[in-house]
């Protein structure tokens, strides 16, 4: 997990000023930064601006993840920082919001009692409201169970070409590893109006990529109403994309993260029909042994898995597969570890997100006896770490020569003279900024690129026009 902060903007004019300066640091996954995007936008829209740096800010808010233990320890050495400078400026407004939020609670402020608000993931949404009661001198902890009403805020983004969209809320799974759904709370599904509206919002702005975000994507729709006359559920992620598909002005739509349990034919079918949704999937495996697999309540076998990707690649034979994997869970023997790394080795992922198993508060596998050791952990983390290089550098030998459209991102921030930007594929691509009339090719252009040099990760080329 990583930390990630924005880069400092222009210096305002006093009528800017408003409130005060804000600093967001973010930790984690796509739900946290979308989550810091809405909470930017909130403090943008009360008067706060942006700080040209951290330590200069007059609100400081961590929107934090505890997936990982280290992200979780990071967050307070931030916080410790953050408490002395509080202690010689009391004005400081000091700020942990998302899911070590959620997990610790008033815990919180006996460790780090300069804190003004705690809030779990589900009050992004409520920011504004939170902090006038801070503003009333409380000290406020929000991490009751909280039902997320319709969003009406506008977000602060980070691009203005591609963007995320919340689509549900929370999780229902109870894998025996994770805490998601105890920080982030029940399944809750926005109506497909509103998720059109806000693309449409964003597609009159100028993006032209859009994210939908679920923890649990695929699982959209089960808890609202309506069956259809075949007697399936009538809202579905299927449903929703052909619903959203055509907004005009967008040019892509992707979604993350899919759960294996619930990636249908029906699913895959509409995404190789659908032309705007790219040949990009990102589906968790986390194990290639079906009795770890059970052990982490997942819900689907490897054989099950195998068929989603088969499917898919029958549709869509250049699709790009990414995942998740964790090695060392409680009792994973060697034999088990090494059908991990052959399935990965036979389906041939684009990309692996790998982590060594981390025990989390209030789950159950952190209280099995059978944890395995710290050095098993960073021996098989390393061995699944090359072999994920060596098999993305071979899935990116494919690209070499070919000639593929690349959505224009931005400038590469360690050249210039470069432009960066992704394949449908999403295989981040570089290549010069220039164009051949003299002019410099800008975010949002979709340009025709000829790949000359190939990474494990990324991409290099020339523009054809």
């Amino acid at each position: 997990m990583t930390a990630t902060q924005r880069s400092a903007p222009p210096t305002p004019t006093a009528a800017e000023s408003g409130r005060g300066s804000y600093w967001i640091t973010t930790f984690g996954c796509q739900m946290n930064k979308a989550d810091s995007e809405r909470m930017a936008g909130i403090l943008e829209s009360m008067g706060y601006r942006e700080a040209q740096a951290e330590l200069e800010a007059d609100l400081v808010l961590y929107n934090t993840c505890t997936i990982r233990d280290n992200a979780e320890q990071k967050v307070y050495s931030y916080l410790g920082r953050q408490a002395q400078r509080k202690r010689t400026n009391p004005n400081l407004t000091l700020v942990v919001a998302g899911c070590v939020a959620q997990q610790e609670g008033e815990s919180l402020l006996r460790r780090v009692p300069e804190l003004d608000l705690v809030m779990g993931p589900q009050h992004a949404n409520r920011l504004d409201v939170l902090l006038s009661q801070v503003e009333q001198g409380q000290q406020v902890v929000a991490t009751e169970e909280h039902h997320i009403l319709e969003d009406i805020t506008t977000a602060r983004r980070d691009s203005s070409i591609c963007g995320w969209v919340n689509v549900i809320y929370g999780c229902n799974e109870r894998c025996t590893y994770c805490v998601v759904p105890s920080v982030r709370g029940k399944e809750q599904s926005r109506l497909p109006e509103a998720i059109k509206l806000e693309m449409e919002g964003l597609a009159a702005l100028g993006f032209k990529e859009i994210t939908l975000l679920g923890q649990n994507i695929d699982a959209y729709g089960r808890d609202l109403p309506g069956i259809t006359p075949e007697g399936r559920r009538e809202h579905t992620l299927t449903d929703l994309l052909q619903f959203v598909h055509n907004v005009e002005g967008l040019e892509r739509i992707r979604f993350a993260t899919s759960h294996p349990r619930y990636f249908t034919e029906r699913l895959i079918d509409a995404c190789a029909d659908l032309p705007k949704v790219c040949e990009h999937f990102h589906i968790p495996f986390q194990s290639g042994d079906d009795d770890v697999l059970k052990a982490m309540a997942r819900g689907y076998t490897v054989d099950r898995y195998r068929r989603i990707i088969d499917r898919i690649r029958e549709r869509m034979p250049d699709a790009s597969i990414s995942a998740d994997v964790i090695v060392a869970f409680p009792g994973e023997s060697d034999a088990q570890y090494r059908r991990t790394l052959d399935l990965i080795e036979e389906i041939g992922f684009d990309q692996v997100n790998t982590a060594a198993y981390s025990p989390r508060p209030n789950t159950p596998a952190a209280n099995w006896p059978n944890q395995l050791s710290e050095a098993v952990k960073v021996e098989r983390l390393r061995e699944i770490n090359a072999l994920v290089e060596r098999i993305a550098r071979q899935r990116s030998a494919r690209y070499a020569g070919r000639i593929e459209e690349v959505l224009v991102e931005g400038i590469n921030p360690k050249d210039p003279n470069q432009v960066m930007g992704r394949t449908r594929t999403n295989r981040l691509t570089f290549f010069p900024a220039g164009r051949a009339d003299g002019d410099q090719w800008q975010p949002g252009d979709l340009v025709d690129v000829r790949i000359e040099e190939v990474r494990a990760f990324s991409l290099s080329g020339a523009a054809l026009r």
